[in-house]
This record gives C-alpha cells, structure tokens and sequence, in this order.
C-alpha cells in the first residue's frame, strides 16, 4: 500500500484529454491518506454481450454440437449454446453476413459475407477467431453450400457460375462448373444467380443448382455434364431434397411449389398453391406472395412436413407474416409478431440420406427468435431462455447495481415467477450446445432497465449471465386513452408518454422511484403481498400568483428570498388558496391539470412492487411542465427529491406532503457569492412577487397537507394501503426546454457561464437546472459542530447547494412531526453540469447514504412483522470511530468538467482534476474496485477514464468507444468492482470492465461452445442395398477437386487471406495459461483414451489367446487315443 502525501502530488501524471491534478491545501489537510489503486489495477476489455442480434441476415444449426450461430447486417455474429453459454464475434469488415455454414461436429463456422468475402471460424476456443479468409475479386457470391463430412465447399456467385473451396487450406480448385454449361441450350437468357446448391441425399456425385429464373440443373461431377435441366416460368427462391433423392421441391415467387422427380424434368410432378384461391373451373389459382424458402422433412411413421415462410394471398392486407407446416391432410398457419428472416427445421439425425425426424423449427425474426415444437399437437412455442426481449419496448434508461444485498434476487426471482406466460412446450430448450464456465465471480449483480412504454425491468446479470427476474408495469397507474380521439390534449409527447426517463432505487429497503417523460414521478416499496387499493385519494395544490411589481430603482434590488425552513404551523396571514379541479379556460389555455389521468377505479396490485404515491407536474398558464432532469430517494429520511429545470421538490413519501418547492434561485441565500440579480422586461412577473408566492404557497401547501393528513390518517391505517396523487407546480420566469433538449454539439464548453460574470439576461438565466441530488450526513456549513441529515443539490451551471434536513425522531414519530427543510447556499462551484457526488471519511473510505432495511408494510396487524414495522431504525453508513468523533469529511464532486475534492467542514478545495477540455464527461460513478474506490468517467470523445481519491491522480485513460449514439449516452453506467454497461444497440447491452483483475479470470468465466461429442453413426444400407448397390454413392471428391486432378484456380479469382486465428487454432483452445492448461488437459485425455484402448486390445488378444488355447487343448485331448487315419 502507498502512502499519498496530500500535500506533494505527484508529478508527470498525464492524460490524453486532461492535465495533471493540481492540490489547494486547506488548514488540516497535512496527513496522509491511503491510496492502494495504481494505473496497473486498470484494463479495459468487452465481457459479454446480451440481447437480441440486432438486424439480423442469417442463420446456422449444428445438428450434433446443439449450437446456434446467427448473423447480422452489421458483419456481427452471435453464438449461442445452452442458456448462459453466448459468445459474440464481429467481422472486421462491417458487411452484413449473407449465409453461415457449419462445419457440423468440428468446431468450425463458415460465414459468406456481402463484399464477397468467406470466412472460417474457429469455435474451439472460448473466443472464436478467424483461421482463414477468401476475398473474391471478380464475382458476387451469393450462395454456399457445404456438404456433410465434406471439406469442399460449393460458392455459386451472381454470374451463375459455382466455385469449389478447400476448407482446410482455404484455396479454390481449378474445378468450375460455368452456367452456360450448365444450361447449354435450355434457356436463351442468361439463368440468372445461383440460388441454391445441394448434393443429391443419396449420391454425392450429383449437384442440383437452382438459378434465379426459374431452371434447376441436375450435374454430373464426375462426367461434368448436365444430366437433367428442369424449367419453370416463375422464379426460383428455394430448393429442399427428398431424402431418397429420388425428389425435388422448389418454392416460387408467385406463391406455388413444385415437386419434381429427378428422372422426369419435362414438367413438375405436382403443382401446390397453399394459400392461394382455387378456382372452379380448373384454370391457374391467383398468384399469392412469394414463398421465399421452403423445407421437406420426412418421418418413419408417418407424412412428411413441408415447411415454408411466406405465400400468403395478397387480398391478405394487414396480415402479419406467416409460417406455413403441411404435414398429411393438415395445414397449420403460424402468425409471427415480426417480419421472418429465415427459419431452420431442427431434426434427429445430421444425414441427408435418413428420415429427418423434424421435432422443432427455429423461427429468426427481426425482432424475435421463435423455436416451435413440432412434436406436439398445436405446435406449442418454447420458453425462449435468452435475455432477448430487452427490447420489448424501447430501453430509455439503465442501472447497474454489483454487490447488491443477498436476499435482492430470490426476492425478485420469487414474485417474478408469477408473472410467467402459460402453454409452452414442456419440452426442455432444444438448443443446448456447449459448457459454462468455471470462473469465481460469485457476488450479486442487478441490471434495472426503463422502457418507452412505462415497463422496468429487473435482470439478474451474475457471473456475466442475463436472466428477467421482473417486470413491473407503471402505466397501469394512468388511465389509457381507447382511440386517438380519446387520447388527451395535455399530453407533452406524441408517442409513449409513460416512457420512463430516470430511475432511483434503494437496494437495501427496496424503495423504487421512477421519473416519466410526462414530468411524472411514481413512488413504488416493494411488498410479498397481493392488495387492492379501493379508493384512490387526490391532492390537487393549486395557488394564486399575485401581481406584484418589483421595486423601484431598475429592478437591481431584490429583497432577501425568506428561508422556507420555518415549522409548518399555520400562518396567520397565509395567502389565499383554494383547490380545484383541472380547467381550461375559455380561450383554451391550460392550467393547473396533469399530463397524464391518474386511474380513479380499485388498483389491484400483485406481490412485487406496489404503488406508494404518485407526483405530477401541471400545466401553468397553458404551459407545459418542463421533463424532470434528476431524481432521488432515501429510505432513511422517507424522502424524494426531483428537479428540472426550473426547479426542484421535496416529497416526504411517509406523511404524503410536500416539504419544500423551489426556484433555482431561492435556493441561493442572501449573502451567498454567486448570488446574481435578475432583471426582467416584464412586470408582471417580476422575481420578487414570484420569490413571495413561492414562499407563501410554499406555507399554504404544508398547512394544508397536514390538514389533509390528519383527516386522513386512520383511514390510510384501516385500507392498508393508501395511494396518493400530489400535483405540484412552480412559478415560472420563462419556460425553457429541459436539459436534454439541448443537442451535443451546442454545449458551451468554455468556463463563460462563471457566477462571477455579469449575467443579465432571463434566456440565460433560465438555463441553469438541477442536474443532480444526494443525501448526506454532512457538515452544511463552515460553523457546524456535527452531522447533520443533509440534501446536496448539483445544477447544470456547475454550483453545488446544501439543504440541511431537520429529521423528526424514528418511529411513530416520524409519521407526526413534520421534517423542516433549510436551504443553506452555495458550496462549490465546477465547470459545467454536475453529474456526481459521494462523500469520503478522514480515511479515504466511501460514506454511502443511510438506508433503512426493508420490511413486509402489508403485514398483519397483530403479527410480528407489524412490531418490527413500529420498532424499525434507519440504518446509519458512518459507523467509523472518525465519524463519531466528528473529524473532517471529504466531498467529491464531480461535473462535466472537472472534478474536485472539498474538505468539511472548512470548506476547501484540496484536489482539483480537470477530465478535459475539448470534450464533456457524459457519465461519472464513484466507484469501488479491489480495496479502492476511484472517480470512473466516460467523455462524449470516447474516453473512459478513472482518477484517484482523494488524491484524483490518473490511473486510465482509454480511448474506448466514440459517442455515435444518444442511446449510448443515455445508457452508460458504471458500478463497482470494476463493471460498466451500455446499450450497444436498439436490441443489444454491451457488458465491459475496467478491472485488470475481471480480465484475467474472464477466460475462466466465459462458456465453451465446443464439447467432444462422438457423431451419430450413419444410417444402415440394409442388405439388400448394400447388394444391389441402392444405398448412398459416395465421390472422391480429393480425387475430382485436388489439384492433381482439377489443377489451380486463377489467383486473380481470389485472394487468400490469412486469419488471426492461425492453423494451430483449430486444435488448440485459449491462448495464455489458460490455454496451455487446457491444451495439456486434451493431451492427457487423448493420452488415457489411447492407453485405455491398448488396454481394451490386449485384453481382448488376450482372451482370444486363452480361446485358442482352450480349444487346442481339446481337440488334443480328443485326438489323443485315435490313430492317424481315425482323425
């Protein structure tokens, strides 16, 4: 452990984007504090990636490993095995993958990509690499077929001529097939492209290649001739084999399928139109759509299935798309949610040549993989195991919790197992391919995601593993519009005005709020308990905004704002308020109603998170409210605090009153040094009328909800639980758009907006807004003598303000006194938007904010839950002997900026860091790592950085990730032990960390997809086949495609490309320790497997020894007394 001297800061340490920090020495800090981080404790790696493949092309099976691989448009590839074991690779290129081939049962993967490239993966090891790559010059590749056991892959290209590759060395034979040999005279057009290739089931010397116009060409490998050529008038899309080879089906682009005997190309030996009309009169039914692929499956005991996607009638309009099983007589018509990409029937055995036994189909979706079981009647779905609905609705927000409370996810797990969906296949997941891995990393981990229509989710992502634990759904708290003739004219949004904007959550007592984009705030605590609210009560606030005019002498002098902090008892001479119901005035303005309408019916609520209170922002003056920019709650205070840009609230969600409602500005005091005058051009909103109101109506709002809350409070006691709808409004000095309105690129990134300056003008007034909150036991100001409960309030132009909280004692208490809030002034000042605050004790070490466990509040009255709810205590975080003897603490702030280190209660900046001075830091997280805990930032250049505390010293400094996406900053976050996430795409959540110590155990944690397995036996000819020469022909195909016998290819043809992966990668697994120990694993078992079978043999020699011998010594003993002719 290194000592860091506070008062001499290292020198030398710089950054890419930022200089060196820089110490400012107050009066005690000449001790020395511990810091044990060093930059050598940092790496940055991706972990794993969760979520649906976004946009994706094309898809694999492999029939013996029970793997998944999917492509997509974006050169991505994701693999997939049993639940938990995923692995996601990319393609240098970008270019979207157009087909993939496995090489089944070898650990390997072909990939066919749009810029005519193909690739060979290697799935041996636990991140597959590339061993080869083939780039074609001068043709457009558009189908591959690879045979099964084969090692000669078959690329048809755009031209219509088919090239064959070696898998093993990558390089192309001199063997061709050209497509006017194929056709020869057939066709006086050109055929078109390949679209299909595949070797006849039951002679490998056989290809049938399909061309896009409609011709099929049976060809000979060896004798390289057509044998025969079969036309159509429609275009060709798909071609399936029979497994006796015997025949054929193509699907077509006016909706038919054609079934053709080998032997007979003249015509099709049946003509289907599935869904198309059949008319009376014997003529052509009416075309129907496309059928863009089709499958011929066939079964020992009964019909074979035909499988196809599309061919829906078009008088079908509005119709979602389809999937199509025939099987006998019956014809089943699936409806699929999304548009389908591709599907895959899933069968018993990997030869072409047997009966299929198809018992599911793979469905791939643009936005869905679908797996249906065909084995039971009805075609049942199965229950999708992979985290792939994270985009259900559209992610709006994240949170990322490591290390959360132990009994967290069993909690969540056990009321989330209720709301599973019924009538699934009650088969297991046929898609079960690889092995987890046997890494240590056993803590907790929680990922909470907020979605566009009002849902939150809550995922367990232990040890590098999604799985939905529960979903909660806020809207059901609002009333839903029909039609849009019913939908409301005081939304603020077009679409989805239950998206959820902010969350807040409370692990350890399990209070939950959220902010929705129709300034809407929601308060849920979490219960084991099914309840009913059967009457919901509603506070409507509302006051009167009094014409004052400012003071003579050009509006300079504003009178000293009075502190709202007096006890709530009535006033004397309190203004005159009134409640009202929601109104539109005459002329159509707006005021004083909600966006949203707050359901007035019983609220059944099920075990999981119920609704505690709701807050709502109004309409003033036909003026929406501003979005809520940041959110807080404490369970130890039984506070919310929310703010936007015009100011921020204080909910007490225990008495159901709201404590305080401020302007940004009323929060400066009189003798605070940023404090600025303001000035405005119009007098009937002068500040000083509105600082009165404020005041007042702040006054008016206490009595009356205490009031309210004594009428109400047994009541709340005898209907268990009680839900409330606070409606809060602000003055306003001018409506400005929120925070996140202001685009990236129109950021100020110079220090111009500095207090100190002369500002004037409302329009740049009404752009500070609170950006962030924190609850504290702290010292407020210079003079105190202890802790005290306290609100630290972070805004966008970089000024950090306290509010103390006097608390009522626990207990009942606390549901009867009243909590008095006392703005306090201004603390520090940073460059740009405050993002982050935490507080340090005398030693360094983090000082969480208290919490209160959680508890059962829909317990029996007379039970013993309902005794610990009365004797329950908040839980204090500053159990250390510094903190009892009231020594110093040290506040780290940190903005878009800079970052800065406060020693209280003096008051004096000890470190200053400043992150960068191009860009802007879009998120920051005090984060704990090993034994340590550092500042963790990520820029909108892409950065990731981490800084020291106390000491802010650089430790990282990666140029990760460019910021290409609003949703990857809106996203990001970091947490502790050295994980961070972000949302990688619409479908998709990008895990990564910025721990050495995650890196190298992340090879032990990651899954393998390879496992040895033996390969199915093939199918018996049965005698007679074998006899008459009926069964499977087989080909050399070493002979007709080597280069002895098919000479070389034209290098100009293709480039060979040599992957990173190497040759040696197809035998070896991870690269490092790791690696040589599970090389030294294979070899021990290869070892022991071929020791065992010499066993095996000289055992059996053995006891074929010990035969002979016995029937030696018998027939001796038979021949002993016989003569030699008697023998």
């Amino acid at each position: 452990m290194k000592k860091f001297n506070i008062r001499k800061v290292l020198d030398g340490l710089t950054a890419v984007s930022s200089p060196s920090p820089s110490p400012q020495l107050g009066a005690k800090e000449n001790e020395l504090i511990p810091e044990t981080l060093q930059s050598e404790h940092f790496q940055i790696c991706k972990t794993v990636r969760h979520g649906f493949p976004y946009q994706p092309s094309s898809m694999a099976f492999d029939p013996v490993q029970k793997i998944l691989a999917i492509g997509t448009q974006s050169g991505a590839l994701r693999l997939f095995g049993r639940p938990g074991v995923e692995c996601y690779c990319q393609h240098e290129s970008g270019a979207a993958i157009i087909q993939l081939q496995f090489l089944i049962n070898e650990g390997a993967l072909v990939s066919a990509l749009a810029d005519d490239s193909i690739h060979l993966w290697n799935l041996r090891q636990k991140r597959p690499a590339v061993l080869h790559s083939l780039k074609f010059n001068k043709e457009r590749v558009t189908f591959c077929h690879l045979s099964f056991q084969s090692k000669w892959l078959y690329i048809g290209s755009e031209r219509g001529n088919i090239h064959i590759v070696n898998v093993e060395s990558f390089t192309l034979s001199g063997y061709t097939i050209m497509w006017n040999k194929a056709i020869e005279l057939s066709s006086k057009a050109h055929p078109g492209p390949v679209v299909h290739i595949s070797d006849n089931p039951m002679d490998e010397g056989k290809l049938i290649i399909g061309f896009e116009s409609g011709i099929v060409v049976l060809w000979d490998l060896k004798s390289k001739r057509a044998d025969y050529r079969y036309t159509y008038d429609e275009a060709i899309h798909s071609v399936a084999w029979h497994h006796e080879g015997k025949q054929f089906i193509c699907s077509h682009s006016d909706g038919t399928l054609t079934i053709w005997n080998i032997k007979s190309p003249a015509k099709p030996a049946q003509t289907i139109t599935p869904h198309g009309k059949q008319p009376k009169d014997g003529k052509k039914p009416e075309p129907c759509k496309p059928i863009l692929k089709v499958e011929y499956k066939t079964t020992r005991a009964g019909d074979p299935f035909m499988i196809f996607s599309g061919g829906l009638s078009y008088d079908t309009v509005g119709r979602r798309p389809c999937l199509t099983v025939m099987h006998g007589k019956s014809t089943a018509v699936l409806e699929m949610d999304y548009p389908i990409v591709d599907f895959l029937t899933l069968c018993e055995t990997p030869y072409p040549n047997d009966f299929q036994e198809p018992y599911a189909v793979v469905v791939l979706l643009e936005k869905d993989l679908v797996v249906i079981d065909l084995a039971q009647n009805g075609y049942p779905i199965f229950e999708n195991p992979y985290p792939m609905m994270i985009h259900e609705s559209p992610v709006t927000c994240c949170e990322y919790l490591a290390d959360c409370p132990v009994d967290l996810i069993p909690a969540l797990y056990s009321v989330g197992s209720r709301q599973k969906r019924q009538g699934y296949s009650k088969k297991e997941w046929p898609i079960s391919g690889g092995n987890w891995g046997l890494g240590t990393q056993s803590y907790p981990e929680i990922i909470i995601t907020g979605h566009a229509d009002g849902s939150v989710k809550f995922w367990d992502a232990s040890a590098i593993m999604l799985q939905v634990l529960y979903k909660l759904k806020t809207a059901k708290v609002f009333e839903k519009a029909r039609c849009k003739e019913e939908k409301p004219n005081t939304e603020i949004v077009d679409e989805d005005p239950f998206a959820i904007q902010l969350m807040s959550w409370c692990p350890e007592s399990r209070m939950l709020c959220v902010a929705g984009v129709s300034a809407h705030v929601i308060i849920y605590r979490f219960s084991k308990q099914e309840i009913t609210t059967e009457v919901l009560l509603e506070v409507r606030l509302q006051y009167e905004l009094n014409d004052l005019e400012s003071p003579e002498g050009g509006g300079d002098q504003t009178p000293a704002p009075p502190t709202p902090s007096t006890s709530p008892s009535p006033q004397t001479a309190a203004p005159q308020t009134h409640t009202s119901t929601s109104s539109n005035s005459s002329d159509g303005i707006r005021d004083n109603i909600p966006c949203l309408k707050v359901r007035s019916s019983p609220l059944k609520q099920s075990p999981g998170y119920q609704v505690e209170l709701v807050v709502q922002l109004v309409w003033v003056s036909g003026e929406p409210p501003q979005q809520i920019s940041s959110l807080a709650i404490n369970s130890s205070y039984g506070l919310v605090v929310f703010g936007n840009s015009n100011g921020l609230a204080v909910v007490d969600y225990l008495q159901k009153t709201v404590l305080l409602n401020l302007g940004i500005m009323e929060l400066y005091s009189s003798n605070d040094p940023y404090q600025r005058q303001l000035r405005s051009p119009r007098k009937s909103r002068q500040p000083s009328g509105g600082l009165i109101c404020t005041q007042t109506w702040f006054s008016s709002i206490i009595d009356k909800a205490h009031i309210y809350e004594q009428h109400t409070i047994g009541r709340t006691c005898s209907l268990g639980a009680l839900l409330f709808c606070v409606f809060l409004s602000t003055v306003l000095l001018s409506v400005c758009p929120p925070r996140g309105s202001i685009p990236l690129d129109n950021r100020d990134n110079s220090f111009s907006r500095s207090r100190s300056s002369s500002v004037t003008s409302i329009d740049k007034e009404a752009r500070e807004a609170v950006t962030s909150f924190y609850f504290c036991e702290t010292y407020n100001r210079k003079t105190d003598g202890g802790l005290t409960p306290s609100l630290w309030v972070g805004t966008s132009l970089g000024t950090v303000l306290a509010i103390s909280l006097n608390m009522p004692p626990a207990g009942e208490q606390r549901l009867l006194q009243p909590v008095i809030v006392s703005p306090c002034g201004t603390l520090v000042r940073l460059k740009g938007s405050i993002l982050r605050m935490a507080f340090l004790d005398s030693t360094g070490s983090l000082l969480p904010s208290a919490f209160e466990p959680w508890y059962e509040p829909n317990a029996p009255a007379n039970g013993e839950e309902r005794d610990k709810v009365r004797k329950r205590r908040p839980v204090s975080v500053s159990p250390s002997t510094s903190q009892e003897l009231n020594e110093n603490q040290y506040a780290v702030v940190c903005s878009e900026k800079q970052a800065k280190v406060i020693s209280l209660p003096s008051q004096t900046c000890v470190f200053k860091h400043n992150i960068t001075e191009t860009s802007f830091v879009l998120r920051a997280d005090v984060v704990q790592i090993n034994t340590g805990i550092c500042v963790a930032c990520f820029c909108a250049n892409g950065h990731i950085m981490t800084l020291s505390l106390p000491g802010l010293r650089p430790l990282l400094d990666v140029n990760y990730l460019p910021l290409t996406d609003m949703r990857i900053a809106r996203t990001f976050c970091f947490t502790n032990l050295g994980q961070a996430l972000y949302l990688i795409s619409p479908t998709e959540i990008q895990r990564i960390t910025y721990s050495q110590e995650v890196c190298e155990n992340l090879q032990e944690m990651l899954g393998e997809l390879f496992t040895p397995v033996e390969t199915p036996e093939a199918p018996n000819r049965g005698f007679f086949k074998g006899l008459f020469g009926g069964g499977a022909q087989s080909l050399d195909r070493e002979e007709l495609f080597g280069e002895s016998g098919a000479g070389k290819a034209p290098r100009s043809l293709a480039q060979h490309i040599p992957g990173p992966g190497g040759i040696e990668g197809m035998k070896g697994a991870a690269s490092g320790i790791v690696g040589d120990l599970a090389r030294a694993r294979i070899a021990l078992d290869e070892r022991g497997q071929k020791l065992s079978e010499v066993e095996e043999r000289t055992a059996a020699m053995m006891a074929s020894a010990d035969t002979f011998s016995k029937h030696a010594h018998e027939m001796m003993l038979k021949c002993k007394d016989k003569k030699w002719y008697q023998c």
